[in-house]
């Protein structure tokens, strides 16, 4: 392997995911990644339950919250990186969300037309009697 492609493997792997024999250093990234989903969800809290952040900003900051906490569980719980031997992780992650994707998209679309094409209440209790 060269030296090139050393440095980059050495770089891109994720907390907790090293070959290493120190268990402590394993242990001290998932505590690291335990603070960071903590203090996400505190903060989450502490916005939604504020006066002090402008309200129309609060579902903004709030997706902003969650998408992070997505990150640090992706990366320090579930060792998701861009390693060329996280290929298939990546796929079946990706996998994962087109599927959530297409299932939660096709629900609302059915709704949506159902919603436009049921006939009103008044008209359907007048077919039952």
């Amino acid at each position: 392997m060269s030296d090139h492609m050393q440095v980059r493997a050495d770089h891109d792997i994720a907390p907790g995911d090293e070959e290493q024999h120190n268990v402590g250093q394993r242990i001290l990234g998932y505590v690291v990644g335990l603070g960071l989903a903590l203090l996400l969800t505190a903060t989450s809290f502490f916005i939604a339950g504020t006066d002090l952040v402008w309200q129309p900003s609060i579902p903004v900051a709030l997706i902003v919250l969650a998408i992070a906490q997505m990150g640090v569980h992706l990366v320090f719980f579930l060792h998701i990186t861009t390693g060329p031997d996280n290929t298939n992780n990546v796929l079946a992650l990706a996998f994962g969300l087109l599927v959530v994707f297409l299932v939660v998209g096709g629900t609302v679309w059915i709704m949506g037309h159902l919603n436009q094409n049921m006939l009103p209440m008044d008209q359907i209790m007048q077919m039952h009697r």
